[in-house]
């Protein structure tokens, strides 16, 4: 059995498997401000650099216009951005964040932080932890998928 990798050695399923706990952690930390997951990656993303372009966004969130444009469209209908459209160019949409957006940074912020600080991980581990899954996240942006398919 040299060469066969064990169930319990796989990183592929650490990852999906900390990756569904992760959601469910943020969809419990998140619910009681009407926010998913990814609702709350694109509001991270605004806090730093609104107003945006959808193109921008999307860029940052690696989420392509088909996924992020019912998210935005869910955002505003909530009280949470506005959109407009570019007087340069039409087809370009602004993404801005409202005064509730605005406001509700610093509450949300500290509580994520709070839900944070029971998970007991200091801030060096999780950085530590960061650095490890970006790695692996880079590794694998330069796989030649093709070389995949033909490789025995």
């Amino acid at each position: 059995m040299d060469g066969i990798i064990k169930f319990d050695e796989q990183l592929c399923f650490g990852i999906y498997n900390a990756n569904k706990k992760f959601n469910r952690f943020y969809q419990d930390v998140l619910s009681q401000y009407g926010l998913t997951y990814p609702q709350y990656f694109v509001l991270l993303v605004l806090w730093e650099h609104a107003p945006i372009t959808v193109r921008e966004l999307g860029s940052y969130v690696n989420l392509d216009s088909g996924t992020l444009t019912p998210l935005l469209k869910r955002l505003e209908s909530k009280g949470w951005i506005t959109k407009s459209r570019s007087k340069k160019d039409e087809r370009v949409v602004n993404i801005s964040l409202t005064e509730h957006g605005e406001a509700m940074h610093q509450e949300i912020s500290d509580h994520v932080q709070t839900c944070f600080e029971i998970l007991g991980m200091s801030k060096t581990e999780m950085i530590a932890a960061l650095k490890v899954i970006d790695k692996v996240s880079s590794k694998l942006d330069e796989v030649d998928t093709q070389a995949l398919k033909v490789a025995k």
